[in-house]
């Protein structure tokens, strides 16, 4: 079956505007149907107990103190720590019974006989359930009493400190915002077991699981899990049927010419692209010393292998763990960035033979503009949880605290202004290509990637700490789902799809055809696909169908790119000896590989609702995150800067043995870690989850079992071999930077063989 080019980039720019659509109608419902903050919560005897001013003051202390990267809440965050809505309704749900058994029979809960035992937890069920959505709520005695003692837990632990659980004193700086912070976990516990008005499930449909305060899994997770099954099965038919019936390019060596390294005439620009690479390098391995921290600190809490013992150093104090994940997220986000604006500096040049005038100088300014971007950020993070940004900046030039977002807003505005430069810099280079080609052309698509990356960053720019968490997670989610499902998923297929014409495996009509085509899908399911993030955080039940449908169909683009991948290692396999970009070319089919299980099979698998709904912010959760963006992302990032290195380091002073070693050290550490280690905890905190509550699953008495830290520390040599890896990179690329080839001038101008082919191309 023949497919016009035209006709589809015309379907791509409907469904993305369709999508658009819907997921604005979307907020404006979600608006709509909001949980309340209550004006205020009085007492059995009228007295105030806590307002909606206070509500939002701890979900500013939570966000200040980047308590989201401790602990979760509504199950977004980080895992070592407890999630603050679970733990919230265990605990408030531990008092109210104690409260009971004293009442009543004067004696302990747990001394209780089985059949008192019972008839109290139906009194605080029946407290519980008895929850009214108005403007003034009347607390029970023993909420009340249940109430106050959260508050005295969470000073204990987040003001005075938790050393056993990872929390240094004056973690929160005051035992008042620590009361704060716990009134704003309860408002999260009490929005989990109310039920919505007009419904018959709570505003989070009934998450998190705990029996005990009678949240059970809606009859909905049940039925959309059995629908997801069968559309599983009709995706992945729908995505083989579309890729054999389609007439779509596969690769091929030997049928087109393919330009070796050193016909490649190297620009003032590309050279100057080439700058992001020791960058990122740096980053990549600052970012990968802090994982191995990380995974440490879930067996030994308070220290790291004795050695502050040895110094005299508080490591705990110094370097929390919520500061190392803070900055191990946006490290990751940054290498990988650093090395996507790198490649889509440097492919113009390679493509079309054309340098703007002062484009180099142009992107030294990018570049100096990403370092000040970077430091700025990450200084802000660390001075703004350690307190020394007061007032209304905190969040502004600090740290706003929200997972994957948590620079200050000023360097968010800067890392926008980054993308809007960088696409008009991409756009300038690629003007001979943009002169000549279709809308729906490559140069045009990169375009529109970038421009699509910087468009879905503006939505974290429409919330304050002061804006409800519920619309809060709304917003957030379109940064950090679209940009991986959606936009980044984009940009994937169309640098794959320019590098493939760069290195000669395809003609620039057909791989125009197969971008198009798997965008459409990667687009068309990805948007409304973030919707499975708002199934229990407070958001409409109506997402959960919606939810699951588009996660499901998120399939079908990673069987094409699946495909793609199975392709090119054939094509790979088959190019010989002779073929100049092997290396290169192994990390674009690791990078599909990996997309397809990380985000294909372990997403679907913690997507279904019923699973999701015990497995909502578990270590089977960290697997897909991994496999997904470095497995998927990062080394399509990784293959980029081996290819630019490769084509810009001297002929004769190439070598890869290096990095060779660097991509399985990889491949093989990331296998460890996520099949060896997160996956089996994974495993294991699915069933705690089910077989108890999720609380437990979530807590310090399950992290220390012995099988569990027993898999914690199998990781080790999974880590080990993902830094070891990474530095041998970090090395490799210090050297190449010594052996870079001359840029050409305008008299050493000599007809190029990529530039001649892709520019002779006509549209048909």
């Amino acid at each position: 079956m023949e497919v016009n080019r035209g006709t589809l980039a015309k379907l791509l720019a409907v469904v993305f505007v369709f999508n658009l659509l819907v997921m604005g109608a979307g907020a404006l419902y979600s608006y709509e149907h909001t949980p309340p903050i209550p004006k205020e919560v009085a007492g059995p005897g009228g007295e105030t107990v806590v307002t909606d001013a206070q509500v939002r003051e701890g979900k500013t202390v939570m966000q200040q103190n980047g308590l989201m990267n401790h602990g979760s809440i509504l199950g977004n965050g980080a895992y070592y720590g407890v999630d603050y809505t679970a733990d919230a309704l265990q605990l408030k749900t531990q008092f109210m019974r104690d409260y009971y058994a004293d009442e009543r029979y004067g004696r302990a809960y747990d001394a209780l006989p089985a059949e008192d035992r019972a008839a109290v937890d139906s009194l605080v069920e029946s407290d519980l359930a008895d929850g009214s959505v108005e403007d003034r709520i009347q607390y029970s005695d023993a909420e009340l009493y249940a109430h106050q003692q959260v508050r005295e837990v969470y000073v204990e632990r987040y003001h005075e400190g938790a050393r056993e659980r990872g929390v240094p004193a004056d973690t929160i700086d005051s035992a008042e915002e620590a009361r704060r912070f716990a009134d704003f976990a309860l408002w999260t516990a009490w929005i989990s077991h109310t039920d919505r008005p007009g419904g018959d499930a709570s505003f989070t449909n009934e998450w998190p699981y705990a029996p005990g305060a009678g949240n059970v899994p809606t009859g909905g997770a049940m039925i959309w899990s059995s629908i997801s099954l069968v559309l599983l099965v009709g995706g992945a038919g729908v995505g083989v049927w579309l890729y054999k019936s389609v007439e779509l390019p596969e690769p091929r060596v030997g049928a087109v010419e393919i330009p070796d390294p050193s016909e490649v005439d190297l620009h003032p620009s590309q050279r100057a692209a080439t700058r992001f690479i020791p960058i990122a390098a740096a980053l990549f391995l600052l970012q990968t010393l802090l994982g191995g921290l990380l995974a440490h600190y879930y067996v030994e809490r308070d220290g790291f292998f004795g050695i502050g013992e040895l110094l005299g150093v508080d490591v705990l104090a110094l370097f929390p763990f919520s500061m190392a994940k803070t900055f191990h997220l946006d490290l990751g986000i940054l290498w990988i960035a650093t090395l996507w604006l790198g490649a889509g500096l440097f492919l113009p040049a390679l493509l079309t033979g054309h340098e703007p005038d002062r484009q180099r100088t142009y992107i030294h300014v990018l570049l100096g503009a990403l370092v000040v971007a970077t430091v700025g950020g990450l200084a802000g993070v660390w001075l703004g949880a350690q307190g020394y940004i007061d007032g209304e900046l905190w969040w502004i030039i600090g740290n706003e605290g929200l997972e994957y977002l948590e620079v200050g807003r000023l360097w968010q505005f800067g890392l926008l202004a980054g993308f809007v430069l960088w696409t008009g810099l991409v756009a300038r280079g690629f003007r001979p290509m943009l002169d000549r080609e279709p809308r729906y052309g490559l140069a045009h698509m990169i375009i529109y990637a970038g421009g699509s990356i910087g468009l879905l960053f503006v939505s974290g720019m429409l919330y304050t700490p002061q804006t409800n968490i519920v619309m809060t997670e709304f917003w957030r989610w379109w940064v950090v789902h679209m940009w991986v499902e959606g936009a980044f998923e984009f940009f994937i297929v169309a640098v794959v799809a320019l590098t493939l014409v760069s290195m000669g495996l395809l003609r620039k009509r057909s791989a125009e055809k197969a971008v198009v085509f798997e965008a459409l899908f990667v687009m068309g399911t990805g948007v409304i696909g973030v919707s499975h993030h708002y199934w229990w955080v407070g958001q409409p039940d109506v997402w959960v169908p919606l939810g699951t449908v588009f996660s499901t169909l998120e399939l079908i683009p990673l069987v094409l790119i699946l495909f793609e991948a199975i392709n090119e290692y054939r094509a790979l396999a088959t190019a010989g000896e002779e073929f100049p970009y092997t290396l290169p070319f192994m990390f674009i089919v690791a990078s599909g590989l990996w997309n397809f299980v990380g985000a294909g099979v372990l997403g679907f698998f913690i997507n279904l609702p019923l699973i999701n709904y015990y497995e909502h912010g578990t270590y089977l959760t960290v697997g897909h995150a991994h496999a997904a963006m470095f497995g998927a992302f990062g080394f399509l990032a990784l293959g980029m800067a081996t290819y630019m290195l490769r084509l810009s380091t001297e002929p004769g002073e190439w070598v890869e043995k290096r990095l060779r070693w660097a991509f399985w050290l990889w491949n093989v550490g990331l296998a460890v870690m996520v099949f060896v280690s997160v996956l089996p905890v994974g495993f294991l905190q699915l069933d705690a989850a089910f077989t108890e509550s999720y609380a437990y699953a979530r807590s310090l008495e399950f992290y220390n079992s012995e099988t569990i830290q027993l898999l914690f520390w199998a990781r080790l040599p999974g880590d080990a071999l993902i830094i070891l890896g990474t530095a041998v990179f970090a090395y490799d690329v210090l050297v190449k930077r010594f052996s870079l080839r001359d840029v050409s001038t305008s008299d050493e101008d000599r007809p190029s063989a990529i530039p001649n082919r892709v520019l002779a191309e006509d549209d048909d």
